[in-house]
């Protein structure tokens, strides 16, 4: 019921591709983004600072810096940075082509098949909020490019930047998505409520200017939910696509063989169950035993004597 409540009239309307190639890579493009995880659990493993790394205190751009030493009162040394600051541009490059190649009719419905949406997004809210996650999420992606190409002890405020982008874009490409999302999947409350947390957190630092008991935990309230928001909404779309993808490849299949058998099939495969007339078989023009027609009233023949 809910789901009906959101479709648009017939008229006006089209049926987004739900099963395409292109939104399959570009959901798993998005679901990608969890490898983050590994790798910075990777680097914090390898960490070679004069104290434990710890994800309370610790900053994660700590995490990518290119060489050992006080930066910012912090003792850092980080023999892995090359591993995180290529998973900050992996994470922002799946972000980017998720946000180029997943259209924002597709967003628009979670990639529900079936689903059909206005042609044009005027006066369309969902519509519209799709679009803005898209070009939102675009943005985040390619703040953490920056931050990854421009680690935070080169001496460039770049990084900053990036970081910013990526923390603002993100939580309210969450924002918008999941409020999209709400009817169309469980998920949505989950995304909508991933960006919450991290618009919630965004503010705070806003605020505090990290300057908190435990930054890396702030940070990381900032950072966390966004990745685990857009990977949650890659899972969606790429299981549903490819849901969609193998129902179609199984039709095609059903089609073909029915294409094949469909001359060999009798009458009853056919559709036609009509029961068949006993007397077809002495029909005119039917092969068997010649009978000869007599007029009516006529005698009937004698039968022929043998001399």
């Amino acid at each position: 019921m809910a789901a009906a409540a959101q479709a648009p009239s017939v008229r006006g309307t089209f049926l987004p591709d739900t099963a395409s190639t292109r939104q399959y890579i570009g959901a798993w493009a998005v679901l990608s983004v969890v490898q983050y995880f590994v790798a910075e659990a990777a680097v914090i493993g390898a960490w070679a600072g004069p104290e434990r790394y710890s994800r309370r205190t610790g900053l994660i751009s700590d995490l990518g810096a290119v060489s050992c030493g006080i930066h910012d009162g912090r003792n850092i040394c980080s023999p892995l940075h090359a591993l995180m600051n290529a998973s900050f541009v992996v994470q922002g490059l799946g972000m980017l082509l998720g946000a180029l190649l997943l259209s924002s009719a597709l967003l628009r419905i979670a990639a529900r098949p079936g689903v059909r949406v206005a042609v044009t997004p005027r006066g369309d809210v969902p519509w519209l909020a799709a679009v803005a996650a898209r070009i939102l999420s675009g943005a985040a992606g390619a703040g953490t490019v920056t931050v990854g190409l421009v680690p935070e002890d080169v001496g460039s405020g770049w990084h900053y930047a990036g970081a910013v982008t990526y923390f603002i874009a993100g939580a309210f490409a969450l924002l918008l998505l999941g409020a999209v999302w709400l009817r169309q999947t469980p998920l949505g409350w989950l995304i909508l409520g991933a960006g919450g947390v991290s618009a919630a957190a965004l503010v705070t630092a806003g605020v505090t200017g990290l300057d908190v008991p435990e930054p890396g935990t702030l940070e990381r309230f900032m950072g966390y939910p966004i990745t685990i928001g857009l990977a949650a909404a890659g899972l969606v779309i790429a299981q549903r696509v490819r849901q969609e993808r193998v129902a179609r490849r199984a039709l095609r299949v059903a089609l073909s063989l029915i294409h094949i058998w469909q001359p060999g099939l009798s009458g009853a495969c056919a559709g036609d169950t009509r029961p068949r007339p006993a007397a077809a078989a002495s029909a005119p023009g039917a092969p068997g035993r010649r009978t000869r027609r007599r007029s009516p009233g006529s005698a009937p023949a004698a039968p022929s004597r043998q001399p």
